[in-house]
């Protein structure tokens, strides 16, 4: 189809004014979203409720410790999966791979036994297929816009944002409820139902996607499969004979397993950009501008996602300790409390859609960064001085939690969606699944460091001194980005 004909198919079919791909990846994205939120939702209380409830038993520390890690390796996966869909699959089939990946492992959490070999099984299923299916599906949204404004591009990832947390909505008011204090498992049933549905609508609407994502841009050869197949099979037989040494050596302690798994993060960060920076040497000069101002960028991002990710870990185990979740006669589970995040995101998304267009070009993304990291320290100061005046057995009121997750969906929405966007319009074209793949990596680096930071700051100063830590990181690095970005729109110009 000629750029002509293409442009032709586009006036006479809209979502919302946007191609109609767009609505078969905001319906994907907004089942996978449930699944994954809903499990979300619950699952920090579910690892820490006891064995009488249908839990697994765990310590607060190790529940939100595993919580982070979960989240982050979600996202961590992305790399291997962008890289999956450049080279092998390409993005279209990496996303069906993954959602039927997930959908397995949400099946194997529903199994209802009472070992945590099927939950562990679970979440390991989920975090391979997030990261086959979480890069590609933005990468597709950003290719139905090839050739238009980033204005445009703007307001179409504004929209699929809206779908993500529409998902994240039903997910987590429809899980926690149905999960209430023992019935987990139909609670990771709903997340598997909600999967399938999503891989549905995806397959009904395959042929919606235009040229997107229908082939890698960077196909393997021959030789290289055979060089990436070894390479494969020399690391997991490493790892597996460390692991296995550690065991056999009478030292190995679970503990250690999420400082092991954030500071791995880390180092896969630095060597990714290496990486993709090596990978980029014959890119255009304004190209390779882009690049080195995403470096600020991510660093940003790795800040904020620190804080956001709380939600479902220590905030969610604020709520459902230290908050009157009582409304109207009924008490809410934390995770529909928590839940407020998706609705002020429903409710503003069009607001903040509207206004990055009202502003145009000259309020930047490094701005809105900078305004994201702002607007998201000040409801830990809050969360930090709420709970330090709260005595045993005393509760906050539900209103306090308003205030809380209104500031911090405004930041959200000054970042989440604007990275995603930038994301594309600064990736070389060659290296556009990797490049996403490095947003991503800014979740899968920020959630388990703040797990890693909970494990370190809470038996030491309680939770009242972790939230302050976290207000306070978020105030240094908006202050610091505030005085780079002269710089950084420099380069992207």
């Amino acid at each position: 189809m000629t750029q002509s004909e293409l442009n032709e198919v586009r006036s006479e079919k809209k979502f919302f004014g946007h191609p109609q791909g767009l609505a078969v990846l905001f319906g994907t994205e907004m089942w996978e979203r449930f699944s994954f939120y809903g499990l979300s939702g619950i699952l920090v209380l579910f690892l820490g409720a006891d064995i009488a409830s249908n839990g697994l038993g765990m310590d607060t520390a190790d529940a939100v410790a595993v919580s982070s890690i979960y989240s982050g390796l979600v996202y961590l996966t992305s790399l291997p999966g962008g890289w999956l869909a450049d080279r092998v699959f390409g993005a279209r089939k990496s996303v069906f791979i993954g959602g039927v990946i997930i959908m397995f492992g949400h099946i194997s959490m529903a199994v209802p036994v009472s070992s945590g070999v099927f939950i562990f099984l679970g979440l390991a299923l989920i975090v391979a297929g997030s990261g086959m299916l979480k890069p590609n599906i933005s990468t597709m949204v950003g290719k139905l816009y090839d050739g238009e404004g980033t204005s445009r591009r703007d307001a179409g990832f504004s929209i699929f944002y809206m779908g993500i947390n529409l998902g994240a909505f039903l997910g987590q008011t429809v899980t926690p409820f149905l999960a209430g204090d023992t019935r987990w498992h139909l609670g990771f049933s709903a997340a598997a139902i909600g999967m399938a549905v999503g891989l549905i609508w995806y397959w009904l609407g395959w042929n919606k996607l235009e040229n997107a994502g229908t082939a890698p841009t960077r196909p393997l050869s021959s030789e290289e499969k055979s060089k990436y197949g070894r390479l494969v099979g020399i690391v997991v037989a490493v790892v597996a004979a460390l692991f296995g040494l550690w065991v056999a050596s009478g030292t190995f302690d679970p503990s250690w397993l999420p400082n092991i798994i954030t500071f791995a993060a880390l180092a896969i960060a630095v060597w990714y950009f290496v990486t993709i920076f090596r990978q980029a040497g014959d890119v255009s000069a304004s190209e390779r501008s882009g690049m080195y101002t995403y470096i600020g960028l991510f660093l940003a991002s790795v800040v904020f996602w620190m804080l956001y990710f709380q939600i479902f870990s220590s905030v969610m185990v604020f709520v459902d300790e230290s908050v009157d979740r009582v409304l109207f006669g009924l008490e809410l589970p934390a995770g529909v409390v928590t839940n407020m995040s998706t609705i002020f995101i429903l409710a503003f998304s069009p607001v903040f859609a509207a206004l990055w267009v009202k502003l145009g070009s000259g309020f930047t993304a490094v701005r809105k960064f900078t305004a994201a990291l702002f607007l998201i320290a000040v409801p830990y100061l809050v969360l930090g001085w709420l709970k330090g005046g709260i005595t045993d057995g005393e509760t906050i009121g539900l209103a306090w939690m308003v205030l809380v997750f209104l500031l911090i969906v405004w930041g959200e929405l000054s970042l989440s969606p604007v990275g995603l966007s930038v994301t594309q319009q600064l990736a070389p074209q060659k290296l556009q699944g990797q490049m996403m793949g490095l947003w991503y990596l800014s979740l899968a680096v920020g959630s388990p460091l703040g797990g890693l930071l909970y494990g370190w700051m809470e038996p030491r100063f309680g939770e009242v001194g972790f939230f302050y830590a976290l207000g306070f990181c978020a105030l240094i690095a908006g202050a610091a980005l505030a005085v780079m970005t002269p710089k950084l729109e420099r380069l992207m110009r």
